[in-house]
């Protein structure tokens, strides 16, 4: 098993900032984002404060637990642990952007559309991530990405944040084959 550094320190950053930009481009209205736990919460707050120091603007934020609509719910764990969602806000009539790391086979979107309509009925989703590293299991795709990918089926994507993990760093692991 091997492994080389994708993104660094300062381009982690770079691409989070980026894909702030991204999202505002298409306007402030009724714009909310919401973070899909766990690695999605960290750069949605990293976002936030990218938008607020560039633009001066606050955005709607919430914090959103797919655990119990994940499809693999029995293979995580014996007994998940589910922490809640997190919304400040009526969902109703919102352009929400779900955040998260990495884009791969598309079911934690699903999953994050299934809980996110449980809060309440937006008027457009969108997604955002870091990495989209393709490999789609259902039809779901990024509008917002700063990095795409091209990946082999060996290989894995790994997002470490300082938040969760203790460095700021991006990984293609590739795996034994």
């Amino acid at each position: 098993m091997g492994q080389r550094r994708f993104l660094d320190k300062e381009s982690v950053q770079a691409a989070i900032e980026h894909l702030a930009d991204q999202v505002v481009r298409d306007g402030f209205e009724n714009l909310a984002l919401v973070g899909i736990k766990r690695r999605g919460v960290p750069i949605a707050e990293r976002m936030l404060k990218a938008i607020k120091e560039k633009h001066g603007k606050d955005v709607l934020y919430g914090v959103l637990d797919i655990t119990l609509y994940r499809d693999d719910l029995t293979q995580i764990a014996e007994k998940p642990q589910f922490k809640g969602s997190d919304f400040n806000f009526e969902l109703s009539g919102k352009r929400v952007v779900l955040i998260d790391d990495v884009l791969y086979t598309g079911r934690t979107i699903r999953a994050a559309m299934d809980a996110l309509i449980r809060q309440g009925r937006p008027a457009k989703i969108e997604l955002g991530v870091l990495v989209d590293r393709g490999w789609r299991e259902f039809p779901i795709e990024a509008n917002y990405a700063p990095h795409r990918i091209a990946t082999s089926a060996n290989e894995v994507v790994k997002v470490h944040l300082q938040e969760v993990d203790g460095e700021d760093d991006v990984e293609i692991v590739y795996l034994d084959a």
